[in-house]
């Protein structure tokens, strides 16, 4: 019984070392949350699934696409901080995909699908400052740490590269919203998105973008989901839509009002 209490003592003590050490704190919003890899680890698997995405995914080669992309993706990369990034944004051509993504290391994707409710670039930046504030939280690397914790058994990420390849990609594009595929993603829980919209809408303010546009978005996108009915959109999939998300855009309205009104000539 000594023998069992000790070993449960150590137990909880080196569970507890790893959770106090593995411990990340947005920046922006002070939450806590619970991250078991490094920033250049996140970094270098967010290069590696990148790599892997536009080799199977076509690209669109339309010049207004790739104009669009790489015009507001770099006025809102220049308001953040993502250590490591090596920004890169590339218009995915899948026009039945409305979804986007920002994997660590600063890689954007966004699916033509998504374009026909974006309407401007406004618009689009409230996607674009929605996912780069994903990764900016660590929200992937903190659902890859749980799944990690629950699928891998707890090994660490170079060792999970290691060992085990080809599940711990498939694991990242999960965690990081990657694909096509209608629920396929592990979800974000509530607290992230709204962490996430409030981050966002201060990036597309700072950028000079008018943060009114993210609650113009939302409601076209509520629209939208009310008319597919059961066929839950993808970029809703793991984005819950309610009034609750567009009533706290409004609440941090004033405030992104504000720096708006102060990038302005």
């Amino acid at each position: 019984m000594k023998r069992f209490v000790l070993s449960f003592s150590l137990s909880v003590l080196v569970l507890m070392s790893i959770f106090v050490a593995a411990c990340y704190v947005n920046p922006q919003t002070h939450r806590r949350a619970l991250v078991l890899f490094t920033p250049q680890e996140e970094s270098t698997l967010g290069l590696q699934t990148f790599t892997q995405i536009k080799s199977e995914t076509p690209i669109s080669t339309d010049p207004a696409h790739t104009e669009l992309v790489q015009r507001v993706g770099q006025k809102i990369s220049t308001v953040v901080e993502l250590p490591y990034a090596q920004w890169e944004f590339v218009m995915f051509r899948e026009d039945q995909t409305a979804n986007a993504f920002c994997l660590p290391g600063g890689k954007v994707g966004v699916y033509t699908g998504i374009l026909s409710l974006t309407q401007s670039d406004a618009g689009l930046a409230v996607v674009v400052g929605h996912e780069v504030a994903h990764a900016v939280a660590r929200h992937g690397g903190e659902r890859m740490s749980e799944q990690l914790l629950l699928n891998l058994g707890g090994i660490a990420l170079s060792a999970a590269l290691q060992q085990k390849p080809a599940q711990t990609q498939e694991l990242a594009m999960l965690a990081y919203g990657v694909g096509s595929a209608v629920g396929v993603s592990l979800p974000h829980s509530r607290k992230q998105e709204l962490e996430a919209d409030y981050m966002g809408l201060i990036y597309m303010a700072k950028a000079g973008y008018d943060p009114r546009e993210a609650v113009n978005f939302w409601t076209r996108f509520k629209a939208y989901a009310d008319q597919q009915g059961s066929r839950m959109p993808e970029f809703l999939s793991t984005h819950p839509m309610d009034n609750r998300r567009i009533n706290e855009l409004q609440k941090h309205m004033p405030e992104a009002l504000a720096i708006y009104q102060g990038q302005r000539p």
